[in-house]
């Protein structure tokens, strides 16, 4: 089963969410979009949206950071296992609790204004809910970190990760004995990547890069401001210019 889980499982997580984000961009590029609520209700979206995102993309950051650096290039720079694992814990701690109160907060709009909750699908919801779910887990396996101060926990997590990354032989092993929660949030945190593609959460691969070199302008019609015609015909639109409009905008 933890070769199952940590060895299988991995791949078969990141396979579905780049091959099925590809499909989905490719037959439909009209539903990547992050779908925001700001219209509906912006009470509570600015505070919560900020302090999710800040300090989802800390975590991000700092997981990839710190489970893909190679061990030698910190132990090349005298960063020990002990000193490692303190700055994890207290900027991800920082990190964690900034993401979870914004999303406790974008989780309660989606759940108790009728407007938002009519207009969200059972996937937005629920990635929402799996997300808080992964950051309790990521803050309470801050308490079994602080009684192992000699790294040594870090140290196999960032094994594990480099082997499933680097493709090597074994590296479920690595994690074989490591704690409950830190199982419980690797195995989690494959299900969100396995998910990815099927929610809303596919436009954090976007970013407004085409703005600098897409093509001109679209004819957009409009009646506002036109004069009536003195024949008794409908007087024609008025032709103003817009911005042309990309998928997800």
């Amino acid at each position: 089963m933890n070769y199952l889980i940590f060895g299988v499982y991995p791949y078969i997580a990141i396979t579905v969410m780049v091959a099925v984000s590809i499909v989905r961009y490719e037959r439909d590029p009209f539903t990547w979009k992050s779908k925001s609520s700001q219209l509906l209700r912006k009470r509570q979206f600015i505070a919560g949206s900020v302090l999710f995102h800040v300090g989802i993309l800390a975590i991000f950051a700092g997981h990839l950071v710190g489970l893909l650096t190679p061990i030698w290039i910190f132990d090349a720079l005298g960063v020990s296992h002990e000193a490692k694992q303190l700055l994890a814990i207290g900027l991800g701690g920082v990190a964690g609790i900034m993401a979870l109160v914004g999303g406790v907060l974008l989780l309660h709009r989606r759940l108790f204004d009728p407007r938002i909750r009519a207009n969200s699908t059972m996937a937005d919801t629920g990635i929402m809910v799996l997300l808080m779910a992964q950051l309790l887990l990521g803050l309470a396996s801050i308490i079994v970190s602080l009684n192992h101060h000699d790294g040594e926990e870090m140290v196999k997590l960032m094994n594990w990760a480099q082997g499933v990354i680097y493709l090597r032989a074994g590296a479920s092993d690595h994690i074989a004995d490591v704690h409950w929660l830190f199982k419980a949030h690797i195995f989690l945190g494959l299900t969100i990547f396995l998910l990815l593609p099927f929610t809303r959460l596919v436009h954090m691969f976007s970013a407004p890069v085409r703005y600098l070199w897409r093509p001109g302008y679209q004819i957009v019609r409009s009646r506002r401001g036109a004069k009536p015609a003195r024949t008794g015909l409908a007087p024609l639109p008025r032709q103003h210019t817009e911005p042309r409009m990309e998928p997800g905008e």
